[in-house]
C-alpha cells in the first residue's frame, strides 16, 4: 500500500471502524483511484471480548450465554452447537425429540439470520422497503425464542443434554402460525428484489469470488455454496438426526453478490420443509437426557428431594467435572460451519475452546473481493457475505 501513496493520483479512505455502512465495529482503509478501489487493508479487534478466554475460567454450562454473542442474529444455532460439543466430549446421545426440537429451533434461526442478511442488501442497494416487511417476520420468531426460552435476542437456548422446558402449546401453535404466514412474505419479498433491473444491475457480478479462491481462504457455509461447492456440514457431517429429513442444497455458479442472495433465499424454502417435517413428525420421548451432572432438577424437588438438592448445590457452583478429552464438533451455522474445538484435563472449566467462526474465516477474502470495484460496490460485497462483528472479533 506505501508504494500507492507514493503517486498522489491515488487517496486514502478509512471505511469505519464506526461507519454506519459496515454494519459493525471493524475498519477498512481503502486505497482509491477516484471511485475505484486499487487496494484495502483491513482491520478487526475493536470489539474483541475474550470469550474463549473466558470460557477457560467458567463452568461448562455457564459458557452458553458465550455463545449467543458471536453471531446474535442466529443465537440458537451457536447455543445448541456448543451443547452438542459438550455432549460429545462426556459421551452421551440425545434422543431424538431433543434432536428435533433442536432442528427447528436452528432452521428458525438460519431463517431469521438468512431475512436479516437480504434484507440489508436491499437497504444497501437503495431498497428499505423489503427490510421493514420481512422484520415482522423476525418479530414473530423472536415470540416463538421467547416461549421457548424467556429469551429473544441472545436467547441461551437449551441446556446441555437437551432443554430446560418442552414445548408448549402455544409455542407449537406459533411455530405452524409461521409456517404458514411466512412463504407469502417471502414471495412478495422475492418479487421486490430478485427480478428488479436496479438491484440486480448493483448485484450481479459485484463482489465475485471462484470456487477455487473460496476453498483456498476456508469459505465455508453460503458463501462457499454461492461460488458453486456444495458442501454444506448437515449434509457432510450429520448432527441432531439430519439424515433423517431430505432437503435441498442450493448451489450458485458466478460467487457475486447476487449469488449469495439467491443462495440464501432458497436456504430460507429449505429451512421451512425442514421445520415442518420435524414437526409433524415430532417423536415423543423425554426433552431433556438423564445427565444430573449438568442438568437443574425441577425446582419443585429441590425443595423436597435431597438428591436432587445436591445435584442443584453442585451444577450451580460449578462443581462438577468432566472427563480427559480433546474434541471437534461443527454445525452449519448462518455464515457456515461454526466450530467448536474443546480440550478438557478433567477440571471443572474448559482448559481449551476454541471457536471457529466463519466471519473471521472469510472476511480475510474482502480485499481480493472489492479490489477493482467502486465504494458502493465494496458496501454491497461485505452486506451479502454477512460479515457479524461478534463473530467476527469473537
Amino acid at each position: 500500500m506505501t508504494a500507492f501513496l507514493e503517486d498522489n493520483h491515488y487517496t486514502t479512505l478509512n471505511l469505519g471502524p464506526t461507519h454506519p455502512a459496515t454494519h459493525g465495529i471493524f475498519q477498512n482503509v481503502l486505497t482509491m483511484d477516484g471511485e475505484e478501489i486499487i487496494a484495502a487493508e483491513q482491520t478487526i479487534g475493536y470489539i474483541h471480548r475474550a470469550f474463549e478466554k473466558i470460557a477457560e475460567h467458567r463452568p461448562y454450562y455457564q459458557i452458553t450465554p458465550l455463545t449467543d454473542r458471536l453471531n446474535y442474529c442466529s443465537a440458537p444455532i451457536n447455543n445448541l452447537g456448543y451443547h452438542m460439543a459438550v455432549e460429545k466430549l462426556i459421551g452421551i446421545r440425545s434422543n431424538k425429540r431433543v434432536d428435533y426440537m433442536r432442528i427447528i429451533l436452528m432452521e428458525l434461526a438460519r431463517i431469521t439470520d438468512h431475512l436479516i442478511c437480504n434484507s440489508v442488501i436491499g437497504v444497501d442497494s437503495g431498497a428499505l422497503t423489503g427490510f421493514v416487511y420481512v422484520f415482522q417476520e423476525r418479530e414473530r420468531v423472536y415470540e416463538i425464542y421467547e416461549e421457548v426460552s424467556g429469551a429473544r435476542l441472545t436467547t441461551n437456548m437449551g441446556r446441555i443434554g437437551g432443554f430446560e422446558r418442552d414445548f408448549s402449546p402455544s409455542a407449537i401453535r406459533k411455530i405452524r402460525e409461521f409456517l404458514d404466514h411466512l412463504p407469502k412474505v417471502l414471495k412478495e419479498f422475492e418479487k421486490l428484489l430478485m427480478r428488479n433491473r436496479i438491484f440486480m444491475d448493483r448485484t450481479i457480478g459485484v463482489g465475485g469470488i471462484s470456487a477455487e479462491r473460496a476453498l483456498n481462504y476456508g469459505f465455508t457455509g453460503p458463501n462457499l455454496r454461492a461460488a458453486g461447492v456444495d458442501y454444506d456440514v448437515r449434509v457432510m457431517n450429520p448432527y441432531s438426526s439430519y439424515d433423517d429429513f431430505d432437503f435441498q442444497i442450493p448451489v450458485g455458479t458466478q460467487g457475486d453478490t447476487y449469488d449469495r442472495f439467491c443462495v440464501r433465499q432458497e436456504e430460507v424454502w429449505q429451512s421451512l420443509k425442514l421445520i415442518r417435517n420435524a414437526l409433524d413428525n415430532l417423536p415423543e420421548g423425554d426433552y431433556h437426557m438423564e445427565v444430573p451432572e449438568f442438568y437443574l432438577p425441577p425446582k419443585e424437588e429441590v425443595y423436597d428431594k435431597m438428591e436432587a438438592l445436591i445435584w442443584h448445590f453442585k451444577i450451580v457452583m460449578g462443581e462438577v467435572n468432566v472427563p480427559v478429552g480433546e474434541i471437534y464438533h461443527s454445525v452449519e451455522a448462518g455464515n457456515g460451519e461454526l466450530g467448536f474445538y474443546l480440550v478438557s484435563d478433567g477440571a471443572r472449566a474448559p482448559y481449551r475452546l476454541h471457536f471457529r467462526r466463519p466471519c473471521f474465516v472469510y472476511y480475510q477474502a474482502f480485499p481480493e473481493m472489492i479490489k477493482g470495484g467502486v465504494l458502493s460496490d465494496a458496501i454491497l460485497t461485505m452486506s451479502s457475505m454477512n460479515v457479524i462483528a461478534g463473530e467476527l472479533d469473537a
